[in-house]
């Protein structure tokens, strides 16, 4: 179980719940009307914060939560800077904080953009692509992605066009990848290493990478990722705010993720 804003979120909508409903059953055995009573601080507090914490906690634990990307491991798909939402009803309903699925809805495809708890330390949430499902064969050489022992169609686009703590990339050659359904650019660095292997996705996990295939902290490092650690899928762009720009990138916003 992890004590961070979901938890404290849960917790203040139980108190405040447990607090207004405590002095409407109150009410109610000594025979007196609610509308008719003054009610104390306390429970007038908890009357007005109750509502807005339940839609909150409904909201953010059931169908869609906002994330901060802070890191380049998603270029150019995305971006330091991009303030993105997830959807987290797709892949099944869980219980807050606890995590744990009780309805199933779908499962991830290959690539799915996914945020998830990091296998290593499940109080920080990572955000990577899906390339690898149960089962599969995953091979990296080269800076050539394989699955099932099939290349993955790669295209050429050229050098990586960036702008303000962007520049650093400008050596990048991008491409386009075909995944599935999913047709997305990826960058790679032609002269940094990068980590080569194969791998065998076991049940009920997921093999996941960046799209900056060489500046990304991914499962070719610490392996797959268990279905139990899913959030949910990135699908939508809100805001970009680049402070070296300056501030609100428009052009970013309301980009669907693919």
């Amino acid at each position: 179980m992890d004590f961070d804003f979901e938890f404290f979120l849960l917790l203040g909508t139980v108190v405040s719940g447990v607090v207004w409903g405590g002095w409407l059953l109150w009410l109610r055995r000594q025979g007196r009307r609610p509308a008719e009573e003054k009610e104390p601080l306390l429970v007038e507090y908890a009357h007005s914060f109750f509502p807005i914490l339940f839609i909150v906690l409904l909201l953010r634990s059931f169908l869609v939560e906002p994330f901060r990307i802070p890191s380049g491991s998603m270029m150019p798909t995305l971006l330091v800077g991009d303030f993105i939402l997830v959807n987290k009803f797709i892949y099944g309903i869980r219980l807050p904080v606890l995590h744990t699925k009780i309805v199933g809805v779908s499962e991830p495809e290959r690539g799915d953009i996914v945020v998830f708890r990091y296998p290593n330390d499940p109080s920080v949430d990572y955000i990577k692509r899906v390339v690898g499902l149960p089962g599969d064969h995953i091979a990296y050489y080269n800076k050539r992605l394989y699955i099932n022992g099939e290349p993955v169609s790669l295209k050429p686009l050229g050098r990586y066009v960036g702008s303000g703590r962007n520049q650093r990339y400008q050596d990048a050659l991008v491409f386009e990848e075909t995944l599935g359904k999913s047709r997305h650019q990826i960058m790679i660095m032609p002269d940094r290493s990068s980590v080569e292997g194969e791998f065998t996705v076991p049940a009920g996990h997921y093999f996941v990478m960046g799209d900056n295939r060489d500046n990304s902290n991914d499962s070719r490092y610490w392996g797959p990722v268990p279905e139990e650690n899913l959030v949910g899928k990135a699908f939508f762009i809100w805001m970009h705010w680049e402070p070296s720009n300056p501030g609100v990138v428009f052009d970013r916003i309301g980009t669907v993720l693919q």
